[in-house]
């Protein structure tokens, strides 16, 4: 139950930040917006444009953690929390797409270069790598910006925005002092490698997850030997740990016990497995109790032994 009540107080303390970096970032969205059409600044629309997607991710993101507290029923029997993964994956490919279109604007101005209002286009990108800051800041303190893939996902727009705002300034600057009109299109490149890197982590996180993988702060190695080496366990066999949503893992295997147990020696038994995984980041298990008679050989799944990661 304590491990429940840190996740929901976790969750609500998510979706907060989320609600009020929405707000922050989509109000500063639409300033940015018209003040990159005004001084006619690639850089500046194109963090304009991050900045848009940032608006659209963090609420994709905010909706993510509402459906998320419905609860289970018969047809979910989780409930909805895999939607939080959903938009990460949402939010990943997003990041991608924005990258690519950022490329092909920079090589069009590369080719054609055109003029720049730097001192408007300077002001503006200072004001947004201001609010950039402050809504980066709200997300990392309030927030669980390393677990939560949602939120991670949304983190990394943020950021990728304000790496943008840094771009937009040193390109402003460099025009105003060199007239070098090639900084813009430079800087929204350099943006633009940023953001794709992020946006495949991310995607690449949120898709294992909803294949099922191994979680990433799970060893299973020492899931094995911490179930194995309790004196009545002989061995366990078909284990699968994996993600249901962010921070909450799952395990479920089968367990050969030593002779013969009484339900309350069973009921004991498995207290203590669960006990000692919940110290390795499991919060649900599952357990199977068989003896050495128990036939494997003919049933599904049940003669898939562990294969320890270093020998695959």
């Amino acid at each position: 139950m304590g491990h429940d009540h840190g996740h929901d107080h976790t969750h609500g303390a998510n979706k907060k930040v989320l609600a009020i970096s929405f707000i922050i970032i989509t109000t500063y969205m639409i300033i940015e917006v018209v003040g990159g059409f005004l001084t006619n600044s690639l850089a500046l629309l194109s963090d304009a444009g991050h900045m848009l997607s940032d608006s659209i991710s963090l609420g994709v993101g905010l909706l993510a953690f509402i459906f998320s507290e419905k609860v289970a029923n018969y047809s979910n029997t989780y409930g909805y929390k895999r939607f939080e993964i959903l938009a990460a994956v949402f939010n990943g490919i997003l990041l991608i797409l924005i990258s690519l279109y950022i490329f092909y604007e920079a090589f069009q101005r590369f080719m054609e270069p055109s003029e720049v209002a730097s001192g408007g286009m300077l002001t503006i990108a200072i004001i947004g790598l201001m609010v950039n800051i402050a809504v980066a800041w709200i997300l990392m303190q309030g927030g669980d910006t390393e677990e939560n893939l949602n939120l991670r996902a949304a983190f990394l727009h943020v950021l990728g925005d304000l790496l943008g705002s840094v771009g937009a300034i040193t390109a402003a600057l460099l025009i105003m002092f060199f007239n070098w009109g090639w900084a813009d299109p430079l800087a929204s490149v350099i943006v633009a490698v940023l953001v794709l890197i992020s946006g495949w982590r991310v995607t690449k996180d949120a898709l294992h997850v909803l294949m099922e993988g191994t979680p990433k702060n799970v060893d299973l190695d020492d899931i094995v030997y911490t179930i194995e080496n309790l004196p009545e366990i002989v061995n366990i066999h078909d284990l699968h740990v994996w993600c249901i949503t962010s921070g909450q893992n799952a395990l479920s295997c089968h367990a050969v016990v030593n002779g013969d147990l009484s339900v309350h020696e069973s009921e004991q038994l498995l207290q203590t497995i669960e006990h000692e995984l919940e110290h390795k980041g499991i919060g649900h298990v599952t357990i199977q109790m068989e003896s050495e008679k128990h036939p494997h050989d003919e049933r599904l799944l049940c003669n898939h032994e562990f294969e320890p990661q270093g020998e695959q």
